[in-house]
């Protein structure tokens, strides 16, 4: 796969995010010649659920959706500083009606109910939280690894995170939807 030329938002927590779900993906999307930013709430380090430290480049402030081919949301306990974030919110609607590719893993997939974009989607994600966010937002929780729905990916949890990243390619090289 070819991702030369495309740009991918990681978005995860500051501190309590998991660590695979952001490594996984990111060197997948990377391998392909795609680049990847990371953003968080204070555009400085963020310190993973395992101890990995990775810098943010900036601040959900400043964070423009026409610059990026996809928007990944990591997930990881501190995922749910998100669920209330008005800009966060904000960034996964303007991606969405954008047509980009709008991605969350695990926990965080709550933030993707909470945005109100999963109604009738197929999705996935991780705990007892999650999933009732998902199924009171009108979506098909399957339980499932990965799903994608449109341009909508969503991830289970910390195991799902490589196939996580290559559904993400294929949707970034394809440039379409898959089907439900």
């Amino acid at each position: 796969m070819d991702l030369k030329g495309k740009k991918a938002l990681f978005i995860v927590a500051s501190r309590g995010f998991r660590d695979e779900e952001l490594i996984e993906p990111k060197s997948i999307l990377e391998s392909y010649g795609a680049k990847c930013i990371i953003a968080n709430e204070t555009g400085r380090e963020s310190v993973g659920m395992l101890g990995k430290v990775v810098d943010a480049s900036m601040t959900l402030d400043k964070v423009d959706v026409n610059d990026y081919d996809a928007i990944i949301f990591v997930g990881g306990s501190g995922s749910t500083v998100y669920f209330t974030n008005e800009k966060a919110i904000s960034i996964v609607k303007q991606a969405k009606i954008k047509g980009k590719v709008v991605a969350a893993i695990c926990l965080a997939t709550g933030l993707l109910a909470k945005a109100g974009i999963v109604k009738d989607k197929t999705v996935t994600g991780w705990s007892p939280e999650a999933e009732e966010l998902l199924v009171d937002a009108g979506g098909k929780y399957t339980g499932e690894s990965v799903e994608v729905s449109g341009r909508m990916v969503t991830g289970y949890g910390p195991k799902s995170a490589k196939e996580f990243g290559e559904k993400i390619a294929r949707l970034l090289t394809k440039g379409n939807a898959e089907e439900d």
